[in-house]
């Protein structure tokens, strides 16, 4: 039982698009759907404030658990415990954008915390955490919960994303990003994977070798932003005609 929970793990490496992967996406996929078929009972003031509050605690417990999870394995470094990756901050903000109902926050959360955890659910880095490796379990949990919170903002409290906003969330991923270089070349890390590509699978495999992957992940992340406001654009569109 204890290899479940082992920092350093024998367990098998963790395989892309398998089974029990399929099954988690399908899972967070699932959940995110009932979110919209029932919005209108969590949009009552009692229903909205216990979810909005539950899914905040979760998320909070997730982190925390991490990194008592490190610290009770020896395993606690600046270089494994940072929450500097997108997804990651991603957490710590649906935290504070959840608790404080944030219209603001949910700008730039909509476009980048829902475009790092979708994109960290697809391809996680996971390496030998594989099903049913506790840390298979906090990740997916921490990462579908952004999903969720970001979604909830949408359907529930009914927030709209904006064009200026995707600018803007933009500009700052990067202005971050250039910070995350210096902190990388200080510890020797590679947070956001500015340095090298991550060793599993990912979308980076595709976008050429270093460091002209950088310039195609800017692309993609603005391509990836557009299609998260697409359905808002034909939205309004359709309102139009």
């Amino acid at each position: 039982m204890h290899k479940y929970f082992q920092f350093h793990s024998k367990m098998e490496k963790f395989h892309l698009f398998s089974v029990e992967h399929l099954l988690t996406i399908g899972i967070i996929l699932a959940l995110c759907i009932l979110l919209f078929i029932f919005r209108k009972q969590l949009q009552e003031q009692v229903n909205e404030r216990f979810f909005r509050y539950s899914l905040a605690l979760l998320l909070l417990a997730s982190e925390v658990f991490y990194q008592l999870w490190l610290l009770y394995e020896n395993a606690w470094s600046l270089k494994t415990a940072l929450p500097l990756q997108l997804s990651d901050i991603a957490v710590i903000l649906a935290i504070v954008m959840l608790l404080t109902d944030s219209y603001r926050l949910f700008q730039f959360m909509y476009f980048a915390g829902l475009g790092s955890s979708i994109q960290a659910i697809i391809t996680p880095d996971l390496d030998r955490f594989s099903f049913p490796h506790i840390r298979y379990f906090e990740f997916f949990v921490s990462h579908g919960g952004v999903v969720l919170a970001c979604l909830f903002m949408v359907a529930v409290s009914k927030y709209r994303p904006t064009i200026s906003s995707l600018w803007v969330t933009a500009l700052i991923v990067n202005l971050y990003a250039a910070c995350v270089f210096f902190i990388n070349k200080s510890l020797k890390t590679n947070f956001l994977y500015i340095m090298k590509k991550p060793a599993s699978a990912s979308l980076l495999d595709y976008l050429g070798p270093w460091p002209w992957y950088l310039l195609s992940l800017e692309l993609v992340m603005i391509v990836s932003f557009y299609l998260l406001y697409s359905p808002f654009w034909l939205k309004k569109k359709i309102e139009r005609t």
